[in-house]
């Protein structure tokens, strides 16, 4: 019986794990100037911001958490469509297939490299764009657990359509249209508790509901690029 047990349990998967982590973050900061560029879109999108509005604070601190939770959206749409690319290209992703570890774990790690890269970078920036736009200090720390917990949701949303769209070429522009209506509810969350906490009302709900949408997407989100991956590959 303990025979049967341990033959049922994937061969080295923390080790895999640790190897798959190690070698996407080890590309990407061999490609750092790319990782450079949804932090300098966000930069000089948030600092327009003023100069088209005007110098009216009140204004800009009512604006700051939609404008920078918006854009720290669309900073991380420039480098979703990049998630799986490589690995298609390279063959790497048939090995992934091929391996004995579970597809949906795998997958799930080069999700977790991919947020590490394209999203981190945005949620250390936030505080320094919300301060830009007159954002209260007392508000910033609900705005970054607002991100820490919106952008891994949006990642794990985005590595399904990416998935899903695998084998299109130029897929850039499909990712966008289908994304946005899934971000929707997701943005609504998170400025809906950055906009309770400037008014001194409870935010702890919204929070909550991003929690939850996060806890069950890290559980599906996986499952379903595992079995998208494999539709595409076979196709």
């Amino acid at each position: 019986m303990a025979e049967m047990d341990a033959a049922s349990v994937p061969p080295g998967m923390a080790r895999a794990c640790r190897a798959l982590l190690h070698r996407d973050l080890t590309l990407a900061w061999r490609r750092r100037s790319e990782m450079a560029l949804p932090v300098l879109y966000a930069v000089i999108v948030t600092t327009l911001f003023p100069f088209a509005l005007g110098p009216d604070i009140a204004l800009l601190q009512r604006i700051a958490s939609g404008v920078v939770l918006v854009t720290v959206l669309l900073a991380m749409l420039l480098a979703l469509d990049a998630m799986f690319r490589s690995d298609i290209e390279d063959g790497s992703l048939e090995q992934l297939v091929l391996a004995p570890q579970p597809l949906a774990m795998l997958l799930g790690i080069k999700i977790l490299a991919h947020w590490i890269t394209a999203a981190l970078p945005l949620i250390v920036i936030a505080p320094v764009l919300a301060s830009a736009l007159h954002l209260p200090n007392a508000v910033i720390p609900v705005l970054v657990a607002a991100l820490l917990l919106s952008t891994p949701l949006l990642s794990l949303l985005g590595a399904v359509l990416v998935a899903l769209t695998a084998g299109t070429r130029r897929s850039g522009m499909l990712l966008a249209l289908m994304l946005l209506p899934l971000c929707v509810p997701v943005v609504i969350f998170a400025a809906g508790a950055v906009s309770a906490a400037q008014q001194g009302l409870p935010y702890a709900a919204p929070l909550a509901w991003l929690g939850a949408g996060l806890a069950a997407m890290i559980v599906l989100a996986p499952l379903a690029c595992a079995a998208a991956l494999r539709i595409a590959l076979d196709a």
